[in-house]
């Protein structure tokens, strides 16, 4: 029986009603082709502007070699400010990015759930305290609404610590004295080796478990859902029975630091209108993001069983960012991966200085290049090399940039230091003098520029005209966006520093550990925020001091690089300050709508984490509940060699 057979039924079986509004997305070629003729002449006519800047006088090397890496990085801007264009363009007249109507239709829900979905919580060495909060608000969002019988709920811990393993087992026995007579739907394992990581995770549970559920939403340690968005999500994957990942927008929330809500402002503001465009070029071809996203089980185990690859990292070992290659996977197998652009709720934490911040994306940094060996995988989907592209290059355009930097200064330096000569040949009439294009160097510099920020200006321009009141107000919106964008230039520089390092350390082979990320907000000791950023420090002082002596011009366009870099220290310090983002708080500065209107589900998890003391976790005792009967279906294992046949069409009656 084919997988479309065993997923898809007729109307006597009480499955999917006809007329059901089903995602749609047309055009996935068309879409991508549009978005080649707007980035790539806008690319090309920033490569020319660089080019006549350099041709009046002789081409260096170092100018070679900043033209070849400006074109890369100016395509990658050209393509991330055409993406918010068209997803500004398609907010501002409220239009659908997939269907391109006015709205999406929404799943019918005047039914109840006819299929059994899992909802699963990976966590490993994680906060006792928080997780169980947050697991235990996603419960009773589903339980208390009128489908809870169709889902049981599972926490998936790879926990390695004995002590956090005894108060994870602790807490869970007092979850489940709460939860009384509901505790018979949620369940408990514990690996005693993490084999995989995350993806052994879900692996070990789809194998035991999976053939019990038609889908699983996945949850991270620090994913907050309401039982209405997760609900919307088993509806539309029950009644879309060819799609098979169907993505949410997690926004950040709960954050207290100043650097945090700065990051959690900046979602909260731009991400619905950049998710738009994204949504546009990708349609059915969505990425995925590894939580509060819904997975159909019988396509996940049946084309995202992760091979390790052969050779040594980066490119070869076990796949470390596999949420992108499952979703490409699927896609290669014929089935459709959607993004959804409304931000409703979705929620997750992010870390709450720059440290942690950093330390995040070096395990992403890892794992994003680790795709670019997957680029010759037989069968992907253009849109899927493009997330694998892209993904990558997120961390790399870091290091072109800092190179096109050094390039520049070098070549300055070394024009500085030379005495110019103006006769050239021997027999020579007139002198060769240096040319220097004032004007196109500064239209190349607004032109750049506008590449950079436009899109904050777009999403702040947006947000005035319809959503002024989530963020408190014109004038709190008006404040939070300036600030926002004053702050994201401080810390480019360091985050440009941290993103080189890391790059280059990934291509030199050194490995690293993936391990818990600290949530909670706390102040950066100075010392921790001198180590972490005294080479910078070192290298924008001694890269000031020679460019102020031999090339001040230069030294004034390096002004806004340099700032950042000599400042980073107290940058990592003040911006973990709780009481300064609390302090903006007070003064309207980064408020967001789930502060001014607090969510059910948000409200659990607020009221848990004051009510919960870690001490009583082990204070009752209560029966575990015992695991379902384990099927060990086993998944099967990708030969990425192989050229996988489509599965077979939906029948007409079936959409």
């Amino acid at each position: 029986m084919s997988i479309m057979q065993n997923n898809t039924h007729s109307d006597s079986e009480g499955s999917t009603p006809k007329g059901t509004p089903v995602l749609r997305a047309w055009g996935s070629g068309v879409r991508l082709s549009i978005m080649a003729i707007l980035a790539i002449p806008t690319a090309a006519l920033a490569g020319w502007s660089l080019y006549e800047i350099f041709k009046p006088n002789v081409l260096t090397e170092m100018e070679i070699a900043q033209l070849a890496l400006s074109m890369m990085l100016f395509l990658w801007l050209a393509m991330s400010f055409w993406t918010a264009v068209i997803g500004f363009v398609l907010k501002l007249f409220n239009i659908d990015p997939l269907s391109m109507r006015k709205a999406q239709p929404a799943p019918r829900t005047d039914a109840p759930l006819t299929k059994r979905h899992a909802v699963v919580m990976p966590v490993y060495n994680e906060d006792t305290r928080r997780i169980m909060v947050g697991f235990e608000a996603c419960v009773r969002e589903l339980l208390d609404t009128d489908n809870g019988k169709q889902y049981d709920f599972y926490m998936l811990s790879d926990t390695t610590k004995p002590e956090m393993a005894e108060a994870e087992l602790a807490a869970w026995e007092a979850l489940t004295a709460r939860l009384g007579d509901k505790s018979s739907q949620v369940f408990y394992r514990r690996r005693e080796k993490n084999t995989g990581r995350k993806v052994g995770n879900l692996a070990d549970f789809c194998q035991r478990w999976g053939n019990r559920y038609e889908a699983m939403i996945v949850l991270d340690a620090d994913s907050i859902m309401s039982g209405e968005r997760m609900n919307d999500l088993a509806y539309r994957i029950e009644q879309n029975p060819d799609t098979a990942l169907i993505q949410t927008i997690p926004m950040p929330v709960r954050q207290h630091t100043f650097f945090a809500r700065f990051v959690q402002f900046a979602a909260h503001l731009y991400s619905p209108m950049l998710a738009t465009g994204l949504s546009f070029w990708q349609t059915d071809s969505a990425n995925y993001w590894g939580h509060n996203a819904i997975i159909r089980v019988e396509p996940f185990m049946q084309h995202c069983g992760l091979p390790t690859l052969e050779g040594k990292e980066p490119f070869g070992g076990d796949i470390l960012s596999h949420d992108f290659v499952e979703a490409a996977l699927l896609r290669r197998a014929g089935w459709n991966c959607f993004l959804l652009t409304d931000t409703t709720g979705s929620y997750e934490e992010v870390p709450s200085n720059m440290i942690e911040y950093a330390t995040r994306d070096r395990r992403w940094v890892q794992g994003n290049i680790q795709h670019l060996g997957l680029l010759g995988v037989k069968g992907l989907k253009a849109t899927s090399r493009l997330h694998f592209v892209f993904g990558a290059f997120a961390y790399i355009s870091s290091l072109l940039l800092l190179l096109v930097l050094a390039f520049g200064t070098a070549d300055a330096l070394y024009r500085a230091l030379t005495p110019v000569e103006f006769f050239t040949a021997e027999y020579q009439l007139f002198p060769d003098w240096q040319i220097a294009r004032q004007g196109l160097m500064v239209a190349t510099m607004w032109g750049t520029a506008a590449l950079l920020f436009m899109p904050k200006v777009l999403g702040l321009i947006l947000a005035l005209i319809q959503r002024r009141d989530e963020f408190g107000g014109v004038w709190r919106l008006i404040k939070g966006g300036v600030m926002e964008l004053a702050m994201a230039i401080l810390i480019a520089p360091l985050m440009m520093f941290y993103h080189s390092y890391f790059v280059i350390s990934v291509f030199a082979g050194i490995s690293v550990k993936w391990e818990a990320q600290a949530r909670e907000g706390s102040m950066v000791p100075w010392m921790d925020s001198l180590k972490r950023s005294k080479v910078a420090t070192i290298v924008a002082l001694a890269w000031g001091t020679a460019t102020f002596i031999y090339t001040p011009a230069l030294f004034i366009w390096l002004l806004p690089v340099l700032i950042g870099l000599i400042l980073a220290a107290p940058l990592i310090r003040i911006t973990s300050s709780l009481g300064l983002g609390r302090a903006a708080m007070r003064g309207g500065i980064f408020v967001i709508q789930d502060e001014i209107n607090e969510c059910r589900a948000l409200k659990r998890v607020r009221i848990g984490m004051a009510n919960i003391e870690p001490s009583e976790a082990g204070n009752v005792k209560a029966p575990v509940p015992a695991l379902p009967e384990s099927s060990w279906q086993p998944m099967v294992i990708q030969d990425f060699s192989a050229y996988p046949e489509p599965r077979t069409p939906l029948a007409p009656e079936a959409a």
